[in-house]
């Protein structure tokens, strides 16, 4: 089983989860977070870590969310790895409680 970052850390995009990633398998964007299913070891430190609460186990991603198991393998294949925490957007904060934000995703 692999983790998967969903639809909260869109906009938000802390990095915290990448300083206790041990084998960098977080890939970044341009104002979102996924993890590589292929890299991830089920270790589960990244999930404590978010302050968007938005890691999952795959199998409890919300089924309203279901298509991020899928985006996250995708983009992991093209965007680069992130293994350093970065400080989070000016704005995050005003993002970490906005639902439904999957539309603002930029690719």
């Amino acid at each position: 089983m692999t983790y998967v970052v969903t639809e909260a850390c869109i906009k938000c995009k802390y990095t915290d989860c990448v300083d206790v990633c041990p084998v960098d398998c977080f890939h970044e964007g341009a104002n979102f977070l996924v993890i590589d299913p292929e890299e991830c070891i089920d270790c589960t430190l990244c999930v404590a870590e978010c302050p968007a609460e938005a890691i999952f186990a795959e199998d409890d991603v919300p089924a309203e969310q279901a298509q991020l198991v899928q985006l996250n393998a995708e983009l992991a294949k093209i965007w680069p790895v992130i293994m350093q925490r970065k400080a989070p957007p000016a704005d995050a904060d005003e993002w970490l409680k906005v639902p439904g934000k999957l539309s603002m995703l930029e690719r």
